[in-house]
């Protein structure tokens, strides 16, 4: 399956039924005023999060989603019936934007979440609602009212609760396959990695998170670069970044200080979440080279550097803790927030207990 992250929709909601001219025809009531019925409502178009989606795939080959019209009144006071609602299932972590791809409509991040793109036209009266008194034999009508159309862009970010960065050939993907069941390709050549991949890290019985590789960055990837930095937005929700460094490369200090400078280009908040750096591929080295290149990490990165070997797994169980126990850290402090966010005025001032 192709992966897509970003695609043009067009919506359109539909039209309400119109309204129904007729007057009762019935043996031995020759004055049977009008029975016109009202038209039924024009379907809603509607975004929805669903699980068992990563990808909007399905939105490249079909583009064009209109809903259903409201069904016409009918005689003997009949209203039409209305529209189904028209639903597009999306992956959780879409966000849905203008046509001018900057304002934001919603950010479907909760599994379930829903949208209203576009509501449908209300259905026109018959003329049972236009009698009266003094026009007991009304012949007007009401048009059903049409539906609303728009361009909208849908973005996806995925949902992950660590991320890793580094240049191309850094180690990313064989760290991935080496913690959880992602199979990404691995070879060594660079930008082996062209789409995000996704794993699940098992610590146990109810511990686990979910870890994102994206494409490797290299220097002036805000420009275009490579592949630029597109993917960055998929580590945008992530609680911490694990940045691996390829220890076998001659200078890992300024390898360090590329992919920073990027993200502070980059913006969105990559530079000021929890990092967590590692030398990686010290299999490949020698005592001596691992501290030297180690001394050198640690002046460009102001931490001491994890030294990792994500082919024969040393370091990568602490490593794993160490993300595992920021990714907890950062999930109790937002169930605190929601929760405190829930609370009534009364709560909040006699104190929240948890």
């Amino acid at each position: 399956m192709k992966f897509l992250d970003q695609c043009k929709v067009y919506v359109k909601s539909g039209g309400g039924g119109d309204g129904c001219v007729s007057f009762r025809r019935e043996k031995f009531i020759p004055f049977g005023g009008p029975d016109g019925g009202d038209g039924g409502r024009g379907g809603d178009v509607i975004i929805e999060a669903v699980e068992g989606l990563n990808t909007l795939i399905d939105y490249r080959y079909l583009q064009h989603y209109k809903a259903q019209r409201g069904v016409h009144g009918m005689g003997a006071n009949r209203t039409g019936s209305d529209a189904p609602t028209l639903v597009l299932k999306v992956p959780v972590g879409t966000q849905v934007f203008e046509e001018d791809q900057e304002t934001l409509i919603a950010d479907l991040d909760k599994l379930g979440d829903q949208v209203l793109l576009a509501k449908g036209g209300t259905g026109g009266w018959g003329n049972t609602k236009f009698k009266s008194s003094t026009n007991q034999a009304p012949r007007r009508f009401n048009p059903g009212h049409d539906g609303e159309e728009r361009w909208i862009w849908l973005r996806l970010k995925l949902i992950a609760d660590a991320g890793l960065l580094g240049m191309p050939n850094a180690g990313k993907s064989t760290f991935l396959a080496a913690v959880s069941a992602a199979k990404p390709k691995i070879a060594d050549y660079p930008f082996t990695t062209l789409v995000p991949n996704l794993g699940v890290v098992s610590l146990g019985i109810g511990a686990s998170f979910v870890l994102a590789d994206i494409p490797g960055l290299i220097e002036g990837a805000a420009e275009g670069a490579g592949v630029g930095t597109r993917f960055l937005g998929h580590v945008e929700r992530c609680a911490v970044l694990l940045h691996l460094v390829d220890g076998t490369q001659e200078d890992v200090g300024e390898a360090y200080r590329v992919i920073r400078a990027e993200l502070e280009k980059y913006g969105g908040g990559l530079a000021d979440k929890p990092e967590i750096v590692a030398l990686n591929k010290i299999d490949a080295m020698t005592k001596e080279e691992i501290s030297e290149k180690a001394a050198q990490l640690k002046k460009a990165c102001k931490q001491t550097p994890l030294r990792i070997s994500g082919a024969s797994q040393k370091g990568v169980p602490e490593t794993v803790q160490k993300l595992f126990q920021i990714v907890t850290e950062h999930r109790r402090a937002e169930r605190e927030a929601q929760i405190e966010a829930e609370m009534t005025p009364e709560e909040k001032s006699e104190g929240w207990k948890p």
